[in-house]
Parts: structure tokens; sequence; C-alpha cells
């Protein structure tokens, strides 16, 4: 206790450099942790598009690709709809190494009287929708009736409220866990509610139809997996052969290609870090060796009083260590409020998969970046440390005399 209070003073006797060394380590431990958060909520996101994904191909009117990006279509649901003729489900289903297909149907609410807000509405097969009845099966244990819906995390309403369409009233089901993608913006419900809600849409004018003129022909993707064994290159082939009018495209090159633009911007964020720390660790030894001249006769006096060089070098480690908890501390507490608050505003600025850990592995993340910090400014002050204790009292003391 009487270390320990003999500690405080001495860091309290000089408020403005300890208030210095707190502040950098706090910088530090905002940048570890702030960084180790980001980086760990894009893998994280990825991994849950991955499997919520399901498909091995995805087919889409031939005009869909100058329409919208093909990898927005995975991280977005969609931006837009666009439609073919429903017979294409058939032709899928019957193309040699297809083991299922799943069709869906899109379509964009209008943010107006006629719509509570402006959302993606997806309309699927429950029957034998592979992609995401299993993801609403985690939300709702039974069939989703004519004129419900399950939205997702981030649409603003409840379940069990009322939600307007074009005009038309569907009842929230259900709300989805969190994707980390856009589709956590959209809208589900089963095909006879979206044809009703298509209905609805073309009397206010916006149209769907294609040369079929029936909006119960038309389906805007259909989802594939491939037969166990079969090569999903080869089926993908055999599809935009088959199918007119139409682009098959693999999931896998689409998940490569987000994979990609998240190992970027992870290297990106690491090197940060990395600058960040080893900057920190410089100006931690500038300032501690700073400070060698400036406690010369403080750590003499200590010496004289009977504290031994092992004694002198453990309280200015044990000093080093207290600022960096401190620092170490209030800088994760900083950096939670900076990156924790604004989720939907990075996901949408990296347009990237984005799903923030669980509280168990944010608590790991805090320890790790706490961890970080205080070794950083011990090892800065090690030195330090060393150079005062080897002090000699006498002499120190008539130099200052």
């Amino acid at each position: 206790m009487k270390h320990f209070s003999l500690m405080i003073r001495n860091l309290t006797r000089r408020p403005g450099r300890t208030t210095a060394l707190i502040l950098l380590t706090a910088f530090l431990a905002i940048s570890v942790f702030c960084g180790t958060i980001v980086v760990s909520s894009l893998r994280h996101g990825l991994d849950s598009m991955e499997n919520r994904l399901g498909a091995d191909i995805i087919v889409v009117p031939a005009e869909a690709e100058s329409k919208v990006s093909m990898k927005n279509l995975l991280l977005q649901g969609t931006i837009g709809t666009f439609y073919m003729d429903a017979s294409a489900l058939k032709k899928v289903q019957e193309t040699e190494g297809v083991g299922r297909a799943s069709a869906q149907v899109f379509l964009s609410s209008m943010k107006a009287d006629c719509c509570s807000v402006k959302v993606q509405i997806i309309g699927f097969d429950p029957e034998n929708d592979f992609v995401v009845q299993p993801w609403i099966s985690e939300s709702l244990n039974r069939p989703l009736s004519d004129m419900e819906v399950v939205v997702g995390c981030r649409v603003e309403t409840d379940v069990g409220n009322n939600f307007r369409i074009y005009d038309r009233s569907c009842r929230v089901a259900a709300k989805l866990a969190s994707t980390g993608t856009g589709l956590d913006t959209a809208v589900y419900c089963n095909m006879n509610t979206i044809h009703i809600l298509l209905q609805a849409a073309e009397e206010k004018g916006i149209s769907h139809k294609i040369d079929t003129g029936n909006d119960s022909d038309v389906v805007s993707a259909i989802y594939v997996k491939v037969l166990p064994g079969a090569d999903p290159g080869v089926v993908n082939n055999r599809l935009n052969g088959h199918i007119r009018k139409a682009t098959a495209i693999r999931t896998a090159g689409m998940i490569t290609e987000v994979a990609d633009s998240l190992s970027g911007v992870s290297r990106t964020i690491a090197v940060l870090i990395i600058a960040v720390w080893v900057l920190a660790l410089i100006i931690l030894l500038i300032v501690f060796s700073m400070m060698v001249n400036e406690r010369r006769r403080e750590l003499a006096v200590y010496r004289l009083l009977g504290m031994s060089r092992k004694m002198l070098s453990g309280m200015i480690l044990k000093e080093a260590a207290l600022c960096s908890l401190t620092g170490a501390l209030c800088g994760t507490a900083v950096g939670a409020v900076l990156v924790f608050p604004f989720t939907t505003l990075i996901e949408t600025s990296l347009k990237l998969p984005y799903l923030t850990p669980d509280g168990g592995n944010v608590i790991l993340y805090a320890c790790i970046a706490i961890a970080v910090t205080i070794l950083a400014g011990c090892v800065a002050s090690a030195r330090t440390a060393s150079a005062l204790s080897r002090v000699d009292p006498g002499t120190t003391l008539r130099e200052g005399a």
C-alpha cells in the first residue's frame, strides 16, 4: 500500500507528463480495439453471407447485369427489380446436374403514402426454398401465411405490427437475425403475397410485366444447388446454354470477389494498426528518455532513503503500467463509442458484409487491446527504468548542488 501511494504521488506531482502518457496509450488502445473490431466484423459478415446463401449458382434475366452489380445482388439482396418468364424455373430444374432450384421475385417499394418505408420486397416459395426459409425458420417456426411478411433486423417495425406496401396491409410475423448485409433491410413474403403486391404496384403505375403480360408468370432470380459430385462450373455452362434470355452466375466467384475486397481492407487496417503501434512506441520511448534527467535527483533521494535498484526499477515500471492501464481502459471505452453506434455507416462506406461479433468476442478483443497497450508502455519504460535505477545518489545530488 505504501509503494502504491508513493506511485500515485509521483504521478500526480507531474500532471502534464502523466496526462501525456495516458493520452498516448489511450490513442494506441483506440487504434488496436477499433481496428480489431472492424476486421473481425468484416470476416464475421463474410462467414454469415456464405452460410445464408446456400446456392452454388444464381440465374437472373440477361438484362440484370446492366441494372445491378452481381456482387450487390449477393450483398444487398437487390437494388432494383428485373423479371424473366417463370418457365425458366422448370428449364433450370430439368438441366443435368441441378439438384435443387428455387425462384424468387423482387419488388421495390416506394417511400410514399402507400408504403411504410422504402424496402426491397422478396417473394419466395416456402415449399422448395433452401435460401431464405432456413434463415426464417430460426425466427418463425410455422409456415408464412398469405399477407404476412418477415422483415430484416434493420427494418423499423416490430412483430405483430401492420406494414403497408402499396396500400396493402401486411402483418409482420417475425424479425430476422442480422446478416451484416443489405438483406437486413429487406422484407420477405410468400409467392401469393408477392403477386398481390405486384398487382398493387401496377395500380400505382409501377410496371413489372414482360411480354407474357401476366404477373404470375415472372420470376426475378433462380437459386441453384448442384447435385453432390457435380461440377458447378459445368452446370453453370449448361444453364447458360439452355436458358434463353437469362444469365447463370456462380456464387463462388462473387464470394471470392467479396473475400478479395475484404482481404484488402483487412491488410490496410492491419498495416495502420502496426504503424500506430510503432509510432506510439517510439513516442513513448522518447517521453521516457526525457524523464531520465528530470527524475535523476528524485530517484537519487529514494536510493539514499534505502530503496534498492530492483525496487526503484520496479516502481518505474509499475508507474508506466498504471498509466498504460488507465489509458488502455479509457481508449477502449472511447473506441467502443466510436465504432458500435456507426456499424451501418461503416457497412455502407466499405460496401462489404459487416456483422459485429457477439459480446464474448468483444470483451476478448477489449482485453487484447488493453494487454497490448500495457505491454507497449512497459516495453517503452524498461530502458528508462534500468537507466534510472543505476544512478549514483551521491554524484547526482552533488551535481545538482
